[in-house]
């Protein structure tokens, strides 16, 4: 940057000196902040305390000096340098001690799981959905048995209707709780008996890190509400006037439902209906009032960063409410003579800016947006005029000062990227770019294009997919949604009429959406690349971007090779890999072989519009590429077929097996199931996949070997009353060709795993009865942990390295149970829980080894159970 690379003459004043090393400051700020998040747990308070005064110590040191003319030449040499690492070594310190302050505020773990009663004040328009309400409280007081306790500041917990815990009882949900929530406003303050637990998400390959959201968000401890017959009622304490702001915003997206939902439901318009929820997030932020499947449209066509309050929607704001301000102040003489008309307009347009990000609920795009716009307006103002590299590095370490955890968030390369590649590229520059209707036009096209060029692969990076009809439906829907549907529906504030406006001007463009989507290859999914290739690919994609002639860009285009061929490596022939996702409470085990994947059941429901396969197994399925071969459903409870609609409506070519009918409602006759019956066999590049039960019918018989997944003849079912779903679990057993040198003297066998879905005792004593081959290196271990599984005759049969519990963070069910855990530690069995270890990751090749995805990609701000036998054991 020239104002770096300059030097200051010697004879200059000194807080011209000063002036100029200012912006050395910034990617110190912004690198310091990222060096910190990368910590996988913090150093002690006192360690970034020592450092934070050192960097301070020296900085004042090196600036005296500098002002004395004392080491002039050593400070002449690397002003810029020294100025940007002492910066990093100091935000690296504040944001450690930021970090710890936050932390001293978490949950106690002896807290967990107790009957809490809390007085609080619901601080965000509260969450309706079918199944109930969430609630955000800013907790007052609680009570345990009577006794003042220390919650955190901000929790956030689910009032669930009635039948909920039912339809979910085998996913580990709350239990069934009585009534449906009433009307529960923002501002209200209520005293309810609540269960908490600390923030714990699932962690996966390639998964949204869920626990660092809330962190965000100030949430350290989440729960439901509990209305049993023994509980304490739910008492409303009254209204109070705080959170004026956010009792107005639930007034008005309860106004725009009410008007657009209600209506177009009684005269039979569905699509009308569910546009509501577009113009209610499009007016107040509120992005879970947008259901699901139109989310999914958005993300196809590339347009899901129009469809709620973001960034481009409060610039937009600031420059109209500017321009109105400007307008408006030049009319009076007095006015400009005491402040200057574009000075009184920039303020102004910053300050209805932030009122409207406040509006929409102070999200976080919203809080960067507004201290971005804050920042270059008090550059603007003190008549400093920096190259545009200062100020796009100013307006980055302005929204890191305030928020250091924004780095760990897409959000912030998508944005930032887009405006410094704008400015970079810089249109107006051009000639061509003159006043007209052409101009502009022309002005717009390539921008976009611009834009596209250079987020392509950033977009890669972050999210595995590309979306090739994004640029025609950005092309035709920010302005659309930017100029048109925006201001109608922010009008309708004035007069609720134009709310209706709003909706029928969204209803063509959701059309030509629909018509996008559907087109051959509108979304590619591509496996997600290791990060120098997608940084190789980022820097490809802003060469592109440049104003420069095509035959210096043209060779940019090498660099997007390694992200668009990259493939993850597999195993080799004859070994295979299993990954055991972390999807709570239930079981989703991905086999892959060289050629081959199989999924062995594919996790629970947590919700009406929610599951493991959207959530968890999707995702992971695109970042890696696969192409899934068979799906095998051990049995029809929800906690194992809960995702398989979503796995199979996006693996449309995997084939179906399992103890399941076609008809049940997990599958919606998506396509026919074989029987997996005992006796199936099958190879796979080498490794060897056998079924061994449950048993077929007397007269059935099994098939033979077969390849790529042939099963030979199928077999009849079952002509006795049909057992107990549990008991017709499938039991998987792989093994592969080779030892491969890995298993050890003492196994000189093949590595072999074992999958036995949810069987109890009485089918593990059938299996050691009839000599089935149980021996394996790796358990999944039977029915989570049930104290109804895991027979000792069953482990001595077994007798695995390793065994996997799949089970969720505190599940009601209290799995793995403490005396099964047992007999595993009896027999020197080691045991990984899923909500201790997250995914788990386990090979052939290494058949000892075992990577946990909380231990091999943890951050500090991820939670982490302590070791079996301290605490309550994190139950």
């Amino acid at each position: 940057m020239p104002a770096m690379r300059s030097r200051v003459p010697d004879g200059a004043p000194a807080a011209a000196r000063a002036a100029w090393r200012l912006p050395a400051l910034l990617p110190g700020v912004v690198s310091g902040a990222a060096l910190q998040l990368l910590q996988p747990r913090l150093w002690p308070p006192l360690v970034y305390g020592a450092l934070l005064c050192a960097a301070l110590a020296l900085g004042w040191c090196a600036g005296a000096a500098a002002t004395r003319r004392r080491h002039a030449a050593l400070w002449a040499a690397a002003p810029a340098l020294l100025a940007a690492g002492l910066a990093a070594a100091a935000m690296f310190a504040v944001c450690g001690l930021r970090a710890w302050g936050y932390m001293e505020q978490a949950l106690a773990p002896a807290l967990e799981g107790q009957d809490i009663r809390v007085t609080g004040l619901v601080a965000a328009m509260p969450q309706a959905s079918e199944t109930g309400t969430r609630l955000r409280l800013e907790v007052d007081s609680a009570l345990l048995r009577g006794q003042a306790v220390r919650l955190p500041p901000r929790i956030e917990v689910g009032w669930y209707g009635a039948g909920f815990g039912d339809a979910n009882a085998d996913a580990g949900q709350a239990p069934g709780l009585r009534g449906r929530p009433p009307a529960v406003r923002a501002g209200e303050r209520w005293a309810l008996t609540v269960r908490l637990k600390a923030p714990h998400g699932m962690r996966n390959p390639h998964g949204f890190d869920y626990e660092l959201w809330l962190w965000e968000q100030g949430v350290q401890a989440t729960g439901y509400v509990r209305t049993g017959p023994k509980d304490a009622p739910p008492l409303r304490l009254g209204a109070t006037w705080r959170h004026p702001v956010e009792r107005w915003r639930q007034s008005v997206r309860d106004a725009i439902v009410e008007r657009l939902g209600r209506g177009a439901q009684d005269s039979g318009e569905p699509l009308r209906a569910r546009i509501a929820g577009v113009v209610a997030a499009l007016v107040t932020g509120d992005q879970r009032a947008i259901e699901r499947a139109d989310w999914e449209l958005f993300r196809t066509t590339g347009v899901a960063h129009l469809m709620s309050i973001s960034g481009l929607h409060i610039t937009l704001f600031a420059w109209l409410a500017a321009l109105a301000v400007r307008t408006l102040w030049r009319r009076s003489t007095g006015l400009c003579l005491a402040v200057p008309a574009p000075s009184a307009a920039l303020v102004a347009g910053v300050l209805l800016a932030a009122g409207y990000a406040l509006f929409s609920g102070w999200g976080v795009p919203a809080q960067r947006t507004v201290i971005m716009l804050g920042s270059v307006a008090c550059l603007q103002l003190s008549g400093r005029r920096w190259p545009w590299p200062q100020v796009w590095l100013l307006a980055c370490a302005a929204v890191v000062l305030a928020d250091p955890w924004a780095l760990a968030q897409a959000g912030f390369w998508l944005s930032f990227v887009a405006v410094g590649v704008l400015f970079a590229t810089n249109p107006t520059v051009d000639d061509s770019y003159r006043l007209g209707a052409m101009g502009r036009f022309h002005a717009l096209l390539r921008e976009q294009w611009v834009v596209t060029l250079a987020l392509t692969p950033l977009t890669l990076l972050l999210f595995a997919q590309l979306t090739l009809v994004g640029f025609a439906a950005n092309l035709v829907a920010i302005p659309w949604v930017t100029l048109v549907v925006t201001p109608l529906a922010l009008a309708g504030l004035l007069w609720a009429p134009l709310w209706s406006l709003a909706a029928l001007a969204l209803q063509p463009l959701i059309a030509l959406l629909q018509w996008l989507a559907q087109w051959p290859w509108a979304q590619l999914f591509l496996p997600a690349a290791p990060l120098w290739a997608g940084g190789a690919a980022v820097a490809g994609g802003a060469l592109l971007a440049l104003r420069m002639p095509w035959q210096l860009r043209l060779p940019a285009l090498a660099l997007l090779v390694p992200v668009l061929w990259w493939q993850p490596q597999r195993p080799a022939p004859g070994q295979f890999e299993l990954l055991a996702a972390d999807i709570g409470q239930g079981n989703a085990v991905l086999v892959r072989t060289a050629n081959h994947t199989l999924l062995y059941d594919a996790g629970p429901r947590f919700g009406r519009d929610s599951d493991a396969g959207q959530r968890v197994l999707v995702p992971l399925l695109r970042a890696w590429g696969e192409r899934l071969d068979l799906l095998m459903l051990s049995h029809p409870d929800a906690d194992h077929t809960g995702g398989a609609a979503a796995v199979l409506a996006q693996q449309p070519q995997a084939r179906l097996t399992g103890s399941i009918d076609a008809s049940h409602a997990a599958l919606h006759g998506l396509r026919p199931v074989q029987p997996c019956l005992a006796g199936q066999r099958w190879q796979w590049d080498g490794v060897a996949f056998e079924v061994l039960h449950p048993l077929a019918g007397p007269v059935g018989k099994t098939g033979g070997t077969g390849d790529a997944g042939e099963t030979g003849p199928a077999p009849r079912a079952p002509t006795s009353r049909t057992p107990a779903p549990n008991a017709s679990s499938c039991v998987l057993r792989i093994a592969a060709s080779t030892a491969n040198g890995a298993s050890g003297a003492e196994r000189p066998d093949p590595p072999v795993a074992l999958l036995a879905g949810d069987i109890e005792a009485p089918q593990e004593q059938a299996l050691v009865a009839r000599g089935a081959p149980l021996r394996a290196d790796l358990l999944l271990v039977p029915h989570h942990g049930s104290k109804t599984s895991s027979t000792p005759a069953f482990l001595e049969a077994v007798r695995p390295r390793t065994a996997l519990v799949q089970a969720g963070y505190r599940n009601r069910f209290g799995h793995p149970a403490p005396e099964v855990l047992q007999r595993y530690r009896e027999r020197n069995i080691r045991v990984l829980e899923s909500a201790r270890c997250g995914a788990a990751t386990w090979s052939s090749a290494q058949p000892g080894r075992v990577a946990c995805e909380r231990d091999t990609d943890g951050r500090y701000w991820q939670h982490r159970l302590p070791p079996r036998g301290a605490g309550r054991d994190g139950r």
